[in-house]
């Protein structure tokens, strides 16, 4: 009876131990995305942009996950992490982990592309709720590495779920999906813009199709969102819509997908 003990313990500590491995090397695994310095460095030359972007024209935070949805980096815009937003961190990691969590190899949603299907009476309500942030990775130190290499999100996979634009998924020139990238600092719109404007300086917008209606643009934000007498919300004709924002850009004036 003992060696059987020790035969089962043995068995699983080694499934375990096996797990994870696993679990590690998914982790790791950020090598078909972007390094930081290039994330970083592409981010800058898009934002802040007033002029092109609309909005504020604020400093920027931006994640990028893998298909997995664990964190493969962190950066920012201005000199320090105190010329962002510092609820913008958690934010763009929030609409990372959204684009890629409801994006396929054959059909890209944006978190702008989500805004009225989750309001009261959308097909999609309740899905804000669905992915809570693991708040023990999100809030993790040391505050002194965020948005460096260092960030303590990368390796986590910090969940979240968010519904404004800033989050889209990326694909690579062979049409493969593998992850997504969120941006998050200013309006809703603005993140939109800057998120698109620097997945393609990335390179990673062979976008499959979406439910924009541009198929030059398929995940591109939707402003077809109107009001109605008696109506607390607005209503989208194309039921993919999202509300304008200060400063609103034309989302036709958004680069062409490759």
């Amino acid at each position: 009876m003992k060696k059987e003990i020790v035969k089962l313990t043995l068995l699983a500590s080694l499934a375990c131990a096996s797990h994870n491995v696993l679990a590690a090397d998914t982790a790791a695994d950020c090598s078909n995305l972007p390094s930081w310095s290039t994330l970083q460095s592409n981010l800058a030359s898009v934002a802040p942009n007033v002029g092109t972007n609309g909005g504020f024209g604020l400093n920027m935070w931006a994640t990028l996950v893998n298909r997995d949805g664990y964190v493969c980096a962190v950066a920012y815009t201005g000199t320090d992490r105190n010329q962002q937003w510092p609820g913008s961190r958690i934010i763009s990691a929030q609409k990372a982990n959204t684009a890629n969590a409801f994006s396929l190899p054959n059909l890209a949603l944006s978190t702008a592309n989500l805004y009225t299907a989750v309001q009261p009476g959308g097909s999609l309500f309740g899905l804000q709720h669905s992915n809570p942030v693991d708040t023990a990775a999100a809030y993790a130190g040391p505050a002194g590495n965020y948005g460096q290499a260092t960030d303590p999100l990368v390796g986590t996979r910090v969940g979240g779920v968010n519904v404004f634009g800033g989050g889209l998924a990326l694909y690579t020139s062979q049409g493969v999906l593998i992850g997504a990238i969120g941006v998050s600092g200013d309006t809703s719109c603005a993140d939109h813009n800057i998120a698109w404007r620097t997945r393609h300086a990335l390179g990673l917008d062979y976008v499959p199709g979406g439910v924009s209606g541009d198929s030059a643009r398929p995940d591109n934000i939707v402003f077809d969102v109107h009001t109605v007498p008696g109506l607390q919300i607005g209503v989208s004709a194309s039921g993919w819509g999202h509300p304008g924002c200060v400063n609103t850009k034309a989302a036709n004036l958004l680069p062409a997908i490759n």
